[in-house]
């Protein structure tokens, strides 16, 4: 029996497991998680299996997901080391943590991948980076489960962490805050301003996906030269727009290398 098991039952082990189900995944599950409210909420959300301990979640896994922070993964591999079990491939979701490190904490075949909370609809984007310990048949196996919930990319690990930075949901939440309630500054009631820049935002990349068209040749179209657009965004340009977006990326690069040196096997996580 195929047997996926999660060690972490947070945000993206909910988004993950309720995006497989979506998708008719109809393989077992297995969460191992501290909190039993949240084994119950994924259980009643995606009909997970929660685990007891973490040597009877492991012992049957097929794809072992470490789904946890950074700072608590020496601590959740030395107890899956003590168990005695060897997974057959280990896929690790913590932001930061090279692949030398989480071989050296526990040999084995190591996967990174960093997927999207929107995998719960099924339009995710999952990021994967194979250890060269993992089989084609085992690629083939991860890429094929993160298919399941949206589009997959291979990503080398030098560049691993701007991606991370760059691909998260939370920009666009950003920048549909921001847009609207400029707009209800301007005067428009909270509805129709967010209904405006969902559409400018969502509506206009989903446009930019569908007709194969550059950046530049739909900006040349939705920007007249001196026309309103034009003049609202060489007004955000002049204000800084670009340099903050890239100080925010370069913010997120440099923690994600700073996970990197999280402590090692046998220190306290």
């Amino acid at each position: 029996m195929k047997i996926t098991v999660f060690l972490g039952g947070g945000r993206i082990t909910s988004a993950l497991a309720a995006g497989l189900r979506r998708s008719g995944y109809g393989e077992t599950i297995v969460v191992y998680d501290r909190n039993p409210e949240k084994l119950r909420a994924l259980r009643r959300e995606s009909h997970v299996k929660p685990a007891r301990d973490v040597k009877s979640a492991v012992a049957r896994a097929e794809l072992l997901v470490f789904a946890v922070r950074p700072a608590s993964m020496a601590g959740i591999l030395r107890e899956v080391s003590e168990c005695g079990v060897a997974p057959r491939v280990c896929v690790s979701l913590a932001a930061g943590i090279p692949l030398k490190n989480l071989h050296a904490w526990m040999p084995a075949g190591w996967v990174r991948a960093m997927p999207s909370p929107v995998c719960r609809t099924g339009r995710g984007l999952t990021a994967l980076c194979f250890d060269r310990r993992i089989s084609k048949e085992e690629r083939r196996l991860v890429w094929k489960f993160f298919a399941r919930v949206g589009q997959v990319v291979e990503v080398p690990e030098a560049q691993f962490d701007a991606f991370t930075a760059t691909y998260s949901s939370s920009h666009g939440y950003h920048a549909l805050a921001a847009l609207a309630k400029a707009a209800q500054g301007e005067g428009l009631d909270s509805k129709t301003a967010l209904t405006a820049a969902a559409h400018a935002l969502a509506d206009g990349i989903r446009y930019w996906r569908e007709s194969g068209l550059s950046l530049d040749a739909l900006l040349t179209e939705a920007a007249t030269p001196g026309g309103i657009a034009a003049t609202t965004m060489a007004a955000m340009h002049r204000a800084g727009y670009s340099q903050s977006v890239e100080k925010g990326v370069q913010a997120g690069v440099r923690l994600a290398r700073r996970n990197a040196h999280t402590p090692r096997r046998g220190a306290k996580p």
